[in-house]
């Protein structure tokens, strides 16, 4: 089984990617292969241009750029996203990326009759946050829920990719829970998803 973890952030010392790398490992060391998108690192352009409309409204086919993002979420057996939490979401350059590269036509389908096909049922996904905030900030405030809605159900939802684990990682004392944390997720993850997909089997 493979998996494809993206990570969006700047710093490549930062504790979003010790968390994917920490993940990685955890898959590896299960038997597994893994492959990190750096989209920082890489240069992904997020911003959804005119030509990308152009794709939505199924005019011109996928720029190169965005049919490899594609085939890159096609080779795997499970989707990875880790992140740091801005503004209660995630980053523009991850957002940009799910705007892209999640395109009509690949993750879903907008029928003449206005009625969707998601097309995504087969790619289960995991997602860790990393927070700023302790967890009583988010649920007093609601963010919680609201995260989860946004991302959870209107994205993922929305094109049909079942949501394995959504992790909120909140400050602690000692941050190297939180890579022990994502090594056991990592160990787990098609473990997680097969139950996952039976259940809604």
């Amino acid at each position: 089984m493979h998996a494809l973890v993206v990570v969006a952030h700047p710093d490549p010392n930062s504790l979003s990617h010790a968390v994917a790398q920490a993940l990685a490992e955890g898959v590896s060391g299960a038997g597994h292969t893994v492959e990190i998108a750096d989209l920082a690192k890489e240069g992904f352009d997020p911003r959804f241009s005119l030509n990308d409309l152009a794709v939505h409204r199924r005019e011109i086919a996928q720029p190169a750029d965005i049919a490899f993002e594609q085939a890159r979420v096609d080779r795997a057996d499970a989707l990875v996203l880790v992140y740091p939490i801005y503004w209660w979401s995630m980053p523009a350059l991850m957002k940009g990326w799910i705007d892209r590269v999640f395109a009509n036509g690949w993750a879903y389908e907008e029928g003449a009759d206005l009625k969707t096909i998601k097309k995504l049922a087969h790619l289960p996904v995991h997602l860790i946050g990393i927070a700023g905030a302790d967890m009583r900030t988010y649920e007093r405030h609601g963010y919680l829920n609201a995260m989860k809605t946004q991302i959870d159900h209107g994205i993922f939802g929305y094109c049909g990719a079942p949501v394995v684990t959504s992790e909120f990682l909140v400050p602690v004392p000692d941050m190297s829970e939180h890579l022990d944390r994502a090594r056991k997720l990592g160990g787990k993850v098609f473990e997680a998803a097969a139950n996952k997909m039976a259940d809604a089997a």
